[in-house]
């Protein structure tokens, strides 16, 4: 693996890190600053504020980055990340995390500037392996992350917050000093309607399968907002975790989703084909939400984490899928259309899912989990329709 490579691979480590490390924490955060112990309809509200800012400047981010280069759009999206955080660890009203979240949902391009980097210097028929490796790496961050946040959430609430602005000042500098731009930038003059955040998104009707693809990254996206909304809750609701039972938690999910897409997604797409890959991947996910509805101990939810992971081998296979629509000049276009895609369902689904789980949570609440097993079923008609050319 060459340099550049290495460093963005180390990038997207420290980001899954910094990700984690206020994963289990930002339910006691909440409850600190709003004074109520209600608190699943403000995590619905920061997680869709956030997709809103990503979902309006994602492709205009991405359309930066095929124009001037992904370089300066990746190091923009790290500073908001470590603003985000530093006003998170020292809020004591409201107020300062709606305006950091708004910030980090505004330069919210890292992942979709790594993700159209990665395809700068990778040739087509290996992206699916490499795109399973990406993820893989964003998984081993979830590894040390969540455990070592819910480690230092119970000895003081505000460090983890801290440690992740650090850790993204680190990044960073990792990127300024060492990360080598992938092409060459086009710095043509782009006029005020190309500047318009919501134009990029016309471009799906124009290419032809895209917006069949991108449907389906907007279920698929759907349904992955749910553990950010509902599984810290959850936990505390059914097994009564405290911040380390939360990242132990999402640590041994970590573990399992690194294995899973570090080893299994190129050798899924060569065996089953891109179809046969997303699908096996969502019946495995559909099989482990419908336990975890019913589990009634805690060691059965660490029993199907492997069965969890195993969702995501079709998504390296969904994306190299997408990055064969568009010539090379448009792949930061792409990756930032897709990623304002996710944004929209980032949007509507935690406020969806809290307001389900809160209606649910004296009665069921591992109903939750049986409501993203239906959309999945709205998801496979789509898929087979973006990928009956494989046939």
């Amino acid at each position: 693996m060459n340099r550049t490579l290495s460093v963005i691979f180390i990038t997207i480590w420290l980001d899954a890190v910094g990700i984690g490390l206020i994963f289990p924490l930002l339910p006691q955060l909440l409850k600190e600053v709003v004074h109520t112990g209600d608190i699943a309809p403000y995590i619905g509200i920061l997680a869709a504020l956030y997709a809103l800012m990503q979902f309006i400047f994602a492709p205009l981010l991405g359309a930066l980055s095929d124009n001037f280069g992904r370089r300066p759009i990746l190091l923009i999206s790290l500073a908001g990340a470590a603003i985000n955080y530093l006003l998170m660890a020292f809020s004591s009203h409201l107020w300062p995390l709606l305006l950091g979240r708004a910030i980090s949902g505004l330069t919210s391009a890292n992942l979709s500037v790594a993700m159209a980097w990665l395809t700068d210097v990778t040739p087509a028929e290996k992206r699916a392996g490499r795109f399973g490796l990406f993820n893989a790496t964003f998984g081993a961050g979830f590894i040390i992350g969540p455990v070592l946040g819910g480690v230092l959430g119970d000895y003081a609430l505000r460090l983890p917050f801290i440690v992740a602005a650090v850790l993204n000042g680190a990044n960073f500098l990792l990127a300024l000093l060492a990360l080598k731009e992938s092409r060459r930038p086009a710095k043509r003059k782009m006029t005020l309607a190309e500047l318009n955040p919501l134009r990029p998104m016309r471009w799906l009707f124009s290419v032809k399968g895209l917006l069949t693809i991108a449907l389906v990254f907007f279920f698929l996206s759907a349904t992955g907002e749910v553990y950010g909304t509902c599984w810290t809750l959850w936990g505390q609701d059914m097994f009564h975790w405290n911040g380390l039972w939360v990242g132990l938690s999402l640590g041994a999910f970590g573990v399992c989703q690194m294995l899973a897409q570090a080893f299994l997604p190129g050798p899924a797409t060569r065996r089953l084909g891109e179809r046969g890959a997303i699908l096996c991947g969502i019946a495995s996910t559909s099989a482990a939400l419908i336990i975890l509805s019913l589990a009634q101990q805690g060691w059965i939810v660490f029993a199907v984490m492997p069965l969890i992971a195993l969702g995501g081998i079709g998504t390296p296979a969904l994306q190299a899928l997408a990055t064969r629509q568009v010539n090379d000049d448009r792949q930061g276009q792409l990756q930032g259309v897709l990623a304002s895609t996710v944004s929209l369902a980032s949007i509507v689904a935690p406020l969806a899912f809290s307001s389900l789980y809160f209606a649910l949570r004296t009665w069921w609440p591992g109903a939750i989990w049986l409501s993203v097993v239906v959309l999945y079923a709205f998801t496979v008609p789509l898929i087979y329709r973006c990928t009956r050319r494989e046939t």
